[in-house]
């Protein structure tokens, strides 16, 4: 099954790449290797706000990072140009969560992204990573996740 035919078995639509914000581009390819700036999460199109373990929930925090995951994947798509099937691996996740001092479950939260990879990509979808708690994110945002992939 391609890509593509994972996405829509699980009845996701890849939306349209957001422009930063702030002075940086979205992705920078080097060789074969493509770097995607972080993504925050979002809920109705605006950033989702808040921090876990205080006010997001494991559960809520896990179903940002799968949010943003989808948001990653539009991104890659448009780094690939247009095509999925030339991501040959993705390479490393590393997601920052807005945390209180004392939540230790960023990796809890971290894996609504890494599942989703693993579920479209496959083994390619299989990564190192990263999860580490932050006392704050830009605009607020509960979590921000970038990516590395290689392209064939």
């Amino acid at each position: 099954m391609s890509f593509y035919e994972k996405l829509n078995a699980l009845n996701i639509e890849l939306p349209v790449v957001a422009a930063p914000v702030a002075a940086f581009v979205m992705f920078v390819q080097s060789g074969n290797t493509v770097f995607l700036s972080g993504h925050l999460a979002k809920r109705d199109g605006k950033i989702w706000a808040g921090q876990l373990g205080k006010d997001v929930s494991v559960d809520e925090g896990k179903l940002a990072a799968r949010g943003i995951a989808v948001e990653l994947i539009a991104t890659l798509q448009a780094a690939c140009g247009g095509d999925l099937n030339r991501v040959k691996r993705i390479v490393k996740v590393m997601s920052l969560v807005n945390s209180t001092s004392d939540f230790t479950d960023q990796h809890l939260v971290t894996n609504g992204a890494s599942e989703l990879l693993a579920e479209v990509f496959g083994e390619h979808g299989k990564h190192a990573r990263s999860a580490f708690g932050v006392a704050q994110l830009p605009l607020g945002a509960c979590v921000e996740i970038e990516l590395i992939a290689e392209l064939a």
